[in-house]
């Protein structure tokens, strides 16, 4: 039955958006947490953890989620993830000075706003664009 759910679950793009959104994500806050651990700004965190992400993103989103191969759609991506990060800053600097000075926290609460906004850039700017 489970098996069954999960099958009909990955018919939808979302759905396959959230599987392959918790393995990209784990990577980069990981990797985010690790630059915390080091001493480096949330900032420049955030950025290294983006930059190193984005190739991998690119492949697992573009051919997973959107049955998507095209590699000519990689500067879109780039422009989407541009935009997310610095949403994602401006958010971590906002719930820093509203709800925790935290970073490990508000840096994962910031993952939320971040990846509706980064499904629904990819799904109408870099892959809804794609004619072929």
């Amino acid at each position: 039955m489970i098996k069954t759910l999960f099958i009909n679950f990955w018919e939808y793009k979302f759905f396959r958006f959230i599987m392959v959104g918790i393995i990209n994500t784990a990577f980069g806050y990981a990797l985010f947490a690790l630059l915390i651990y080091l001493k480096f700004h949330y900032s420049i965190a955030v950025l290294i953890s983006t930059i190193l992400g984005v190739l991998f993103n690119f492949k697992t989103i573009g051919e997973i989620v959107f049955n998507n191969k095209s590699n000519r759609l990689i500067l879109r991506f780039c422009m989407v993830y541009f935009i997310t990060y610095w949403l994602n800053v401006f958010i971590i600097f906002i719930f820093k000075k509203v709800i925790s000075e935290n970073l490990y926290l508000v840096g994962f609460l910031a993952l939320i706003p971040v990846a509706l906004i980064t499904f629904f850039l990819n799904k109408y700017f870099v892959f809804g664009l794609d004619k072929g």
